[in-house]
């Protein structure tokens, strides 16, 4: 069985995404390990073996990639919530900034927020 296990996204600052991830998202630090110049950083919620890697944006090319996602309003990757508005609610009340209000995209309810480290993040309920 082929199965995911790790889901990442490169971001600008990898101190500033664990903040940004933990304290406004509410995910928990899974893992920290030094990398030389980097860490092996993941986030998720503890009672779920899904992680989120929060990889350092250092290349280039990725650079340049994920500047031009961030442009055009682009989402690096969605994330799923059982409950649109009551989220939408509490992340705004903690300061996170969305694209604009949750819409209605034929059956499924979809909001972007700004991660503030390079990526716009849809969240998505079915």
């Amino acid at each position: 069985m082929i199965r995911i296990k790790l889901n990442g996204i490169c971001v600008d600052d990898q101190a500033k995404a664990l903040e940004f991830y933990t304290e406004k998202i509410g995910f928990a630090k899974k893992q920290d390990i030094p990398m030389g110049e980097f860490r092996w950083l993941t986030v998720g919620h503890l009672d779920d073996d899904l992680e989120f890697v929060l990889e350092p944006n250092a290349l280039d090319s990725a650079k340049v990639f994920y500047a031009d996602l961030y442009e055009k309003g682009i989402p690096a990757t969605a994330l799923a919530v059982d409950n649109m508005e009551e989220t939408y609610k509490e992340l705004t009340s903690k300061g996170v900034k969305f694209k604009s209000e949750p819409q209605d995209m034929g059956g499924v309810m979809v909001a972007a927020f700004d991660d503030t480290c390079g990526n716009w993040i849809q969240l998505y309920q079915a």
